[in-house]
């Protein structure tokens, strides 16, 4: 059975590289079977509109779509 990890996104997505670690623990976690939550507040609401570019990414709001599609949870 896997554990649930909360992540806390508070962040822009273009000037930090929170995004992008965010994004590979989700996805790491959601691989192992972990049930995984993203609470996103202040700037890291921006991480989720549509083609916003992350430091090491090109496109946050892609990316946390692939995530929710294998089961990640946003609040925002």
């Amino acid at each position: 059975m896997g554990k649930s990890i909360t992540l806390f996104l508070s962040t822009s997505p273009y000037s930090y590289e929170n995004t992008l670690s965010t994004i590979k623990i989700a996805d790491t976690a959601l691989n192992k079977g972990h049930t995984v939550n993203v609470i996103a507040s202040a700037d890291g609401i921006y991480c989720f509109l549509k083609k916003q570019k992350a430091k090491g990414i090109t496109n946050a709001e892609e990316k946390f779509s692939e995530l929710i599609q294998k089961g990640l949870k946003v609040y925002l």
